[in-house]
């Protein structure tokens, strides 16, 4: 794998966290089933990043940008077939990291 330089690494990053903010339509639960990571997988990444100085919250704040409990409430219910594609990817994630369910 080539390796991005981190200046350029963190302006794609925040261009991406700003696209996710702008596209609210985009359910967690429809990157989750698409992708295999979603806005809080983000945050934890980023919570894990930052060694101890942003909790699990203000990454997800910085995320989001606004606190993830007016998001969650803004958010419909996932639908079965939502949670079966996301249910799918995550098993996905896992046979591609080599490890067993």
């Amino acid at each position: 794998m080539s390796k991005i330089d981190d200046q350029i690494a963190a302006e794609a990053f925040r261009r991406l966290v700003a696209h996710l903010q702008m596209r609210t339509d985009a359910q967690n639960v429809d990157l989750m089933g698409l992708a295999g990571f979603c806005r809080n997988c983000l945050a934890d990444w980023v919570t894990e990043a930052s060694a101890g100085t942003l909790d699990r919250e203000g990454a997800r704040q910085a995320i989001y940008g606004m606190p993830y409990s007016a998001w969650k409430a803004a958010q419909p219910e996932a639908t079965a077939e939502q949670l079966a594609r996301m249910e799918a990817s995550l098993t996905l994630n896992e046979t591609l990291r080599g490890r067993p369910d």
